[in-house]
């Protein structure tokens, strides 16, 4: 799920060095965090937050096989 996210993320802005990825696993549930440079934020987030929503949507569709909840959040 990380790669997934990280890939993701430095297909969309500028400064892809810049893209963090951490990962907190739980028992049944995993949160992802996504952080970018302050002037990509747009370009992850998109216009009315489509983009943001579109990454979710793709990393749910891939986390159904491991059982688990995955939630993204971007900081």
């Amino acid at each position: 799920m990380k790669e997934l996210v990280e890939f993701l993320a430095k297909a969309l802005v500028d400064n892809p060095d810049r893209v963090r990825v951490n990962m907190i696993e739980k028992e049944k549930s995993c949160i992802i965090e996504l952080r970018v440079d302050p002037e990509d934020m747009g370009k992850v987030i998109g216009k009315q937050g489509r983009i943001a929503r579109a990454i979710r949507t793709v990393v749910k569709a891939a986390a159904t096989k491991s059982n688990k909840k995955v939630v993204v959040d971007i900081v």
